[in-house]
């Protein structure tokens, strides 16, 4: 009887039980509140992070780009060519540059004879036999385009507006120079004053100008922020703050993000952004709140601990039981442990296990 009996509550169920119960709870909790989580690894390592790095636009912003005011286009033909051009890309910026020339008249564009995407800075065309550039500061240094005195006035006044500025220059000057609005998350300021005060590190990153950059994490209480940055310095940033004994995770949306989301310890994209952003990262935000990244970290908190507590329970019963099973108490009191309630004892184990899982469908998240 006695080897009977502790046959049947050695049974490890409870202990097979523990880990996968918890995780599949957690994953449904995380959907059921717009994270989706790709595998087990994400969620353990989430509740380690300790500095996270936010893209600008898409992630902070709404990644709703919009023209709000233009200078030096009055000339059609001029309109014309950046037209042409902005056609020719699949930015963000660009559509909204497009949008805008559509919506004030500029339908006809010349054909475009070279196009060269120059990523983190923005395009170089070849239009009627000439040569313009369409992009940041940054495109217009590397070129030697000069800023004329107008411009200059103006930029300033437009980057501490946490404008993004979208420069036309031919291969001499600038000829035209376009601002462009988008519109912090409402949910950015809370989000991130959780992160932090939940004693993690919260940095920026951004290709546009500094100022801009700087208004930016301002509104958003951010204080450590990287402007004009490229995509390779964006994955280089990730990599350099794991040198320092960082858990680092790194949000963003885009295909200029998706490298240092393959570096980062947790990679987090936004649903509404590319494809191949949402490929890389290990989970994805299906919701525009960015409080869901401190949900998705405290959901983690979660699950790690409901694992310790079931493995806590399924180790518990063996401990207890087994000795009784074999007959400890028998010298002493002549007790032994029936099979059948050593078997209900088992069930008991693996009942608890998941029943304690199931705790977390009713967990806040919000605190």
């Amino acid at each position: 009887l006695a080897l009977i009996a502790v046959l049947v509550i050695a049974c490890p169920c409870a202990l097979g039980l523990a880990t996968p119960t918890a995780i599949m709870a957690g994953m449904g909790k995380g959907a059921e509140n717009g994270i989706l989580i790709k595998d087990a690894d994400s969620l353990e390592r989430a509740k380690r992070i300790t500095a996270i790095v936010l893209d600008k636009t898409g992630t902070i912003t709404e990644g709703k780009p919009e023209v709000v005011d233009a200078l030096g286009l009055d000339d059609g033909d001029l309109a014309g060519v950046l037209l042409a051009i902005e056609s020719r890309s699949e930015h963000p910026l660009a559509e909204a540059v497009t949008r805008y020339l559509h919506a004030h008249g500029t339908h006809h564009a010349p054909a475009v004879e070279g196009f060269e995407s120059l990523t983190g800075k923005g395009v170089k065309a070849a239009v009627n036999g000439n040569t313009w550039f369409v992009g940041n500061r940054r495109l217009l240094e590397e070129n030697d385009v000069s800023i004329d005195g107008d411009f200059r006035e103006k930029e300033r006044a437009w980057q501490e507006a946490a404008r993004t500025i979208v420069w036309v220059a031919d291969g001499q000057r600038v000829r035209a120079a376009i601002t462009i609005a988008d519109r912090i998350k409402p949910s950015a300021v809370q989000a991130i004053a959780r992160l932090k005060d939940a004693g993690i590190k919260v940095y920026m990153q951004t290709g546009d100008a500094r100022r801009t950059a700087q208004a930016v994490a301002q509104e958003v209480g951010i204080e450590d922020f990287r402007s004009e940055v490229l995509p390779k310095d964006k994955a280089a940033f990730v990599m350099g703050l794991q040198q320092q004994g960082h858990v680092v995770a790194m949000v963003g949306d885009g295909i200029n993000d998706s490298e240092a989301l393959a570096k980062a310890d947790v990679s987090i994209a936004m649903g509404h952004g590319s494809d191949i952003a949402m490929d890389v990262a290990r989970m994805t935000l299906i919701t525009t709140d960015l409080n869901a990244i401190p949900r998705a970290i405290t959901l983690s908190r979660k699950t790690v601990g409901l694992i310790r507590q079931n493995l806590f329970w399924a180790f518990i019963y063996n401990v207890l039981g087994i000795p009784i099973a074999a007959g400890v108490l028998y010298p002493i009191n002549g007790f032994l442990l029936d099979p059948m309630i050593a078997g209900a004892a088992m069930a008991l184990s693996s009942v608890s296990v998941v029943s304690n899982s199931l705790r977390l469908r009713w967990a806040r998240l919000d605190h």
